[in-house]
Protein backbone atom coordinates (compact mmCIF):
# COMPACT_ATOMS: atom_id res chain seq x y z
CA UNK A 1 0.00 0.00 0.00
CA UNK A 2 2.19 2.80 -1.21
CA UNK A 3 0.99 6.30 -0.47
CA UNK A 4 0.54 8.42 -3.58
CA UNK A 5 0.56 12.18 -3.88
CA UNK A 6 -1.90 14.12 -6.04
CA UNK A 7 0.38 13.54 -9.05
CA UNK A 8 0.13 9.83 -8.31
CA UNK A 9 -3.66 10.04 -8.17
CA UNK A 10 -3.59 11.53 -11.64
CA UNK A 11 -1.41 8.66 -12.88
CA UNK A 12 -3.81 6.09 -11.39
CA UNK A 13 -6.80 7.95 -12.88
CA UNK A 14 -5.26 8.07 -16.35
CA UNK A 15 -4.12 4.43 -16.21
CA UNK A 16 -7.61 3.27 -15.15
CA UNK A 17 -9.70 5.72 -17.14
CA UNK A 18 -11.30 3.04 -19.40
CA UNK A 19 -12.16 0.88 -16.35
CA UNK A 20 -13.66 3.85 -14.50
CA UNK A 21 -15.66 4.79 -17.59
CA UNK A 22 -16.94 1.23 -17.86
CA UNK A 23 -17.86 1.29 -14.17
CA UNK A 24 -19.93 4.44 -14.64
CA UNK A 25 -21.66 3.03 -17.72
CA UNK A 26 -22.39 -0.25 -15.95
CA UNK A 27 -23.99 1.64 -13.09
CA UNK A 28 -26.44 3.50 -15.30
CA UNK A 29 -24.61 6.63 -16.44
CA UNK A 30 -25.22 5.85 -20.12
CA UNK A 31 -24.37 8.78 -22.39
CA UNK A 32 -23.46 10.92 -19.39
CA UNK A 33 -20.57 8.62 -18.42
CA UNK A 34 -17.90 10.83 -20.02
CA UNK A 35 -19.28 13.92 -18.27
CA UNK A 36 -19.39 12.08 -14.95
CA UNK A 37 -15.82 10.88 -15.45
CA UNK A 38 -14.72 14.47 -16.00
CA UNK A 39 -16.63 15.54 -12.89
CA UNK A 40 -14.99 12.68 -10.98
CA UNK A 41 -11.56 13.94 -11.91
CA UNK A 42 -12.35 17.56 -11.09
CA UNK A 43 -13.81 16.70 -7.67
CA UNK A 44 -11.24 14.09 -6.69
CA UNK A 45 -8.24 16.15 -7.73
CA UNK A 46 -9.59 19.19 -5.89
CA UNK A 47 -10.33 17.27 -2.69
CA UNK A 48 -7.17 15.13 -2.61
CA UNK A 49 -4.92 17.31 -0.44
CA UNK A 50 -3.37 14.47 1.55
CA UNK A 51 -1.76 11.26 0.30
CA UNK A 52 -4.24 8.52 -0.58
CA UNK A 53 -3.45 4.97 0.51
CA UNK A 54 -5.56 3.21 -2.12
CA UNK A 55 -6.10 5.65 -5.00
CA UNK A 56 -7.99 3.24 -7.27
CA UNK A 57 -10.43 2.31 -4.50
CA UNK A 58 -10.76 6.03 -3.73
CA UNK A 59 -11.65 6.77 -7.37
CA UNK A 60 -14.18 3.93 -7.54
CA UNK A 61 -15.79 5.11 -4.31
CA UNK A 62 -15.95 8.68 -5.60
CA UNK A 63 -17.47 7.43 -8.90
CA UNK A 64 -20.06 5.45 -6.97
CA UNK A 65 -20.89 8.53 -4.87
CA UNK A 66 -21.34 10.57 -8.06
CA UNK A 67 -23.76 7.97 -9.37
CA UNK A 68 -25.71 8.03 -6.10
CA UNK A 69 -25.85 11.83 -6.18
CA UNK A 70 -27.04 11.72 -9.79
CA UNK A 71 -29.72 9.16 -8.94
CA UNK A 72 -30.97 11.18 -5.96
CA UNK A 73 -30.99 14.37 -7.96
CA UNK A 74 -32.95 12.74 -10.79
CA UNK A 75 -35.47 11.25 -8.36
CA UNK A 76 -35.99 14.59 -6.61
CA UNK A 77 -36.30 16.37 -9.95
CA UNK A 78 -38.90 13.85 -11.13
CA UNK A 79 -40.88 14.22 -7.89
CA UNK A 80 -40.74 18.01 -8.15
CA UNK A 81 -41.91 17.92 -11.77
CA UNK A 82 -44.77 15.58 -10.90
CA UNK A 83 -45.79 17.88 -8.06
CA UNK A 84 -45.77 20.89 -10.36
CA UNK A 85 -47.73 19.00 -12.96
CA UNK A 86 -50.37 18.09 -10.39
CA UNK A 87 -50.59 21.67 -9.15
CA UNK A 88 -50.31 23.27 -12.55
CA UNK A 89 -53.16 21.58 -14.31
CA UNK A 90 -55.70 22.65 -11.69
CA UNK A 91 -57.96 19.77 -12.59
CA UNK A 92 -59.94 18.27 -9.78
CA UNK A 93 -60.52 14.55 -10.36
CA UNK A 94 -64.11 13.89 -11.41
CA UNK A 95 -64.73 17.46 -12.59
CA UNK A 96 -64.52 19.20 -15.94
CA UNK A 97 -62.18 22.08 -16.63
CA UNK A 98 -64.71 23.56 -19.08
CA UNK A 99 -66.40 26.75 -17.88
CA UNK A 100 -69.82 26.37 -16.35
CA UNK A 101 -72.86 27.19 -18.43
CA UNK A 102 -73.40 30.28 -16.27
CA UNK A 103 -69.88 31.58 -17.00
CA UNK A 104 -70.34 30.82 -20.69
CA UNK A 105 -73.59 32.79 -20.77
CA UNK A 106 -72.02 35.74 -18.93
CA UNK A 107 -69.05 35.74 -21.32
CA UNK A 108 -71.36 35.76 -24.34
CA UNK A 109 -73.33 38.68 -22.89
CA UNK A 110 -70.13 40.61 -22.17
CA UNK A 111 -68.85 39.97 -25.71
CA UNK A 112 -72.10 41.25 -27.17
CA UNK A 113 -71.87 44.35 -24.95
CA UNK A 114 -68.26 44.93 -26.08
CA UNK A 115 -69.28 44.58 -29.74
CA UNK A 116 -72.10 47.08 -29.19
CA UNK A 117 -69.78 49.51 -27.38
CA UNK A 118 -67.28 49.32 -30.24
CA UNK A 119 -69.97 49.93 -32.82
CA UNK A 120 -71.08 52.89 -30.69
CA UNK A 121 -67.77 54.70 -31.35
CA UNK A 122 -68.18 54.30 -35.11
CA UNK A 123 -67.32 51.64 -37.62
CA UNK A 124 -63.90 53.11 -38.50
CA UNK A 125 -62.82 53.30 -34.85
CA UNK A 126 -64.12 49.77 -34.29
CA UNK A 127 -62.16 48.54 -37.32
CA UNK A 128 -59.00 50.33 -36.15
CA UNK A 129 -59.38 48.82 -32.68
CA UNK A 130 -59.92 45.28 -34.01
CA UNK A 131 -57.04 45.49 -36.50
CA UNK A 132 -54.64 46.88 -33.89
CA UNK A 133 -55.61 45.00 -30.72
CA UNK A 134 -56.91 41.70 -32.05
CA UNK A 135 -55.03 41.21 -35.30
CA UNK A 136 -51.74 42.89 -34.29
CA UNK A 137 -51.48 45.21 -37.30
CA UNK A 138 -49.29 48.27 -36.66
CA UNK A 139 -50.89 51.70 -36.41
CA UNK A 140 -48.89 52.93 -39.40
CA UNK A 141 -50.12 50.01 -41.55
CA UNK A 142 -53.72 50.65 -40.46
CA UNK A 143 -53.37 54.31 -41.43
CA UNK A 144 -52.09 53.37 -44.89
CA UNK A 145 -54.72 50.65 -45.31
CA UNK A 146 -57.62 52.96 -44.41
CA UNK A 147 -56.16 56.04 -46.09
CA UNK A 148 -56.15 58.12 -42.90
CA UNK A 149 -53.44 59.85 -40.90
CA UNK A 150 -51.57 58.23 -38.04
CA UNK A 151 -53.02 60.78 -35.60
CA UNK A 152 -56.54 59.77 -36.74
CA UNK A 153 -55.71 56.13 -36.00
CA UNK A 154 -54.49 57.17 -32.53
CA UNK A 155 -57.63 59.24 -31.96
CA UNK A 156 -59.86 56.32 -33.01
CA UNK A 157 -57.97 54.02 -30.67
CA UNK A 158 -58.42 56.47 -27.77
CA UNK A 159 -62.17 56.58 -28.38
CA UNK A 160 -62.38 52.78 -28.58
CA UNK A 161 -60.26 52.37 -25.43
CA UNK A 162 -62.47 54.85 -23.57
CA UNK A 163 -65.56 52.86 -24.59
CA UNK A 164 -63.96 49.60 -23.41
CA UNK A 165 -62.89 51.17 -20.10
CA UNK A 166 -66.39 52.54 -19.51
CA UNK A 167 -67.87 49.13 -20.34
CA UNK A 168 -65.45 47.42 -17.98
CA UNK A 169 -66.57 49.72 -15.17
CA UNK A 170 -70.17 48.65 -15.72
CA UNK A 171 -69.08 45.00 -15.50
CA UNK A 172 -67.22 45.71 -12.26
CA UNK A 173 -70.25 47.42 -10.73
CA UNK A 174 -72.49 44.39 -11.23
Amino acid sequence: MALLEAGGLEAVFLANRPRLLGFLRAHGAGDAAEDLLQELWVKSSASATAPIAQPLAYLYRAANNLMLDRHRSKRQSDQREQGWARLGDGVIPGSSDAPSSERTLIAREQLAAAEAALEGVGSRAATVFRRYRLEGVSQRDIAIELGISLSTVESDLRRAYRAMIDLRRTFDEV
